[in-house]
């Protein structure tokens, strides 16, 4: 069941009062998202600002909710054994909460306002989770959001004012005062959330693209809600209506190209969760830096949570494998990001399962939304239902891209179809089916039509793979030995060999004996481009009417995935 909010004593600040707090601001957000969303037009005008914020609190509020259940006992706290249950598990502390509050936001983050939202509620955390000394909770709270506001300002690489920054910094002042002045927690809470108004009012007169839009900040108007439940959680006293000074109505969108690089900035939004010590890091932002633009870099304690936009996807995901693990890896493309901002909802889209950030880009640029999936980690339900919301459509044709991953789709399409999206998954066993499947698809055709075209096309499409063998193992092929080459055909071993180039042939000639019209290569990240071109001559030589067409899969991607329809 839902947590019911319960107002705090005006200087009680306890984990009570966080779980409080995290309850209001998601139920804060989830009433502003839409208004929020409309108002979007920095960094990137896409309508999803107040979604991002409002899907961050939420993963926070879940990590909050799994902590306080399953607090571990203290012996020292018990009371002795119960009838049943032994010793009672005591309450648990402040900084268990508050600690729980901030990571859930880390590894949920979503977009660039999720991502400094994040950082933000880890700064609170950093002072909350300390022994207070001599502080009182007033004082406490007062430093928890000056902390706040300066860590969010050192995650980004090119703070802009009349952002959230600049209405933080502005709550993290006025906090400062009340403070400074004895005021309890709930009067360092009301300063900082009147201050952080004032501040989300001038942002248009500090941003130009606010300005010319006529709106305040949406990820500083996201702010103030959250600076109000807070206010809320620990005075019991319920903010204004209409909290936020401002035009919340869209903006209007001049018709424009959906691809974002002929509007002057990077095409791909592109989010992961980092493994990684700190001198890494500190490397990666500035590899980053020079990939792209709206680079937040937040978390700490070994586990980042790293966004940026960028026109070269597989370079970004690269750079953050150079530095460590990253993982719950997402590229969007900005082009349906822009429909959704100009209000429209598409009729249909693609999602894909994908194995190499190369062949994300491939399929973005067609226009699918993309979920890149790392050797030996297939992507949940749940990621794939976010990439199905992402698409922001009334059908999606989903291509899961391995027979591993068919449960999830299914399950992913099951909780998709439960919100009204029209969703068919086809099955495809390999990435080149769902090349196949996504060069037919016609978005404008009947749903149907559309579904029965890409299966077809999927089918149609003999595929194979070639891998190194680690182990001397019996295959069907016979027994191989490790660092043999092997030759996958629709998923069984059909050759074995001792180089990359003379058993991709083979596969090649075994492939091409039952016909084909067109070749598909796609090389994996070692693979040099002379095997291409040798790969091409040996097609062209044997088979004059077939057609070959190679791309880069991008790491992750298998040495060499074969398609042939």
């Amino acid at each position: 069941m839902p947590h019911e909010p319960q107002p705090q004593p005006p200087d009680e600040l306890d984990a009570e009062a966080v779980r409080t707090w995290s309850s209001l601001a998601v139920a804060a957000l989830g009433r502003a998202r839409e208004d929020i969303d409309a108002i979007n037009v920095y960094p990137v005008a896409d309508a999803d600002t107040g979604t991002n914020l409002y899907l961050t609190a939420e993963s926070a509020d879940r990590a909050l909710a799994e902590a306080l259940g399953t607090a571990p006992a203290d012996v020292s706290e018990t009371t002795g054994p119960g009838p049943d249950t032994g010793a009672r598990t005591p309450s648990p502390s402040l900084s268990q909460a508050v600690r729980a509050y901030a990571h859930g936001a880390l590894i949920g983050a979503r977009g660039n306002s999720g991502t400094i939202l994040a950082q933000l509620l880890r700064g609170v955390a950093d002072v909350l989770g300390d022994e207070p000394g001599d502080r009182g909770p007033g004082r406490l709270l007062a430093q928890a959001l000056t902390r706040a506001a300066e860590e969010a300002y050192r995650a980004v690489a090119h703070p802009v004012e009349g952002t959230m920054l600049t209405v933080a910094a502005a709550a993290a002042r006025a906090g400062e005062a009340a403070g400074a002045a004895a005021g309890t927690a709930a009067d360092v809470a009301r300063a900082a959330y009147d201050a952080a108004r004032a501040a989300l009012a001038d942002t248009p007169g500090q941003l130009a693209e606010l300005g010319r839009a006529g709106v305040v900040d949406a990820g500083g108007c996201g702010l103030v809600a959250v600076l109000g439940a807070l206010w809320q959680a620990l005075s019991g006293q319920e903010p204004a209506a209409e909290a936020v000074r401002g035009r919340a109505v869209p903006v209007p969108q001049p018709p424009q190209p959906c691809d974002a690089e002929e509007q002057g900035g990077p095409a791909y939004e592109v989010i992961y969760l980092l493994e990684a010590a700190e001198p890494a890091v500190a490397e990666l932002r500035e590899r980053l830096d020079g990939l792209g633009d709206s680079l937040v870099v937040v978390g700490g304690d070994g586990l980042w949570n790293v966004h940026v936009h960028v026109h070269d996807p597989g370079a970004a995901v690269e750079a953050g494998v150079v530095a460590g693990r990253p993982y719950r890896i997402r590229i969007t493309h900005f082009g349906d990001e822009r429909r959704r901002a100009r209000g429209e909802r598409v009729q249909r889209a693609v999602v894909a399962v994908v194995p190499g950030e190369g062949l994300a880009g491939l399929c973005g640029e067609a226009g699918a939304t993309t979920v890149l999936a790392r050797p030996g980690e297939v992507p949940d339900a749940a990621a794939l239902v976010d990439a199905i919301r992402r698409a922001h459509a009334r059908e999606v044709v989903l291509l899961p891209g391995g027979a591993d991953q068919r449960a999830a789709a299914a399950a992913a399409a099951e909780r998709a179809r439960a919100d009204g999206v029209r969703v068919a998954v086809i099955p495809t066993r390999s990435a080149v089916q769902g090349l196949a499947a996504l060069a037919v698809h016609d978005p404008d055709g009947s749903f149907d039509e559309d579904v029965v075209a890409m299966t077809a096309a999927a089918g149609a499409t003999r595929y194979a793979e070639l891998a190194v063998a680690e182990r001397q193992s019996f295959t069907s092929a016979g027994i191989c030995q490790a660092g043999d080459v092997l030759g996958l055909i629709d998923g069984d071993v059909a050759v074995i060999g001792i180089g990359l180039t003379e058993t991709a042939e083979a596969v090649l000639e075994r492939m091409l004996g039952s016909g084909g019209e067109l070749v598909t290569l796609v090389l994996g990240p070692e693979v040099p481009d002379a095997l291409a071109e040798r790969l091409e001559a040996y097609v062209q030589h044997g088979h004059l009417a077939v057609d070959t067409v190679t791309y880069r899969g991008g790491r992750y991607s298998a040495p060499l995935l074969i398609g042939v329809e």
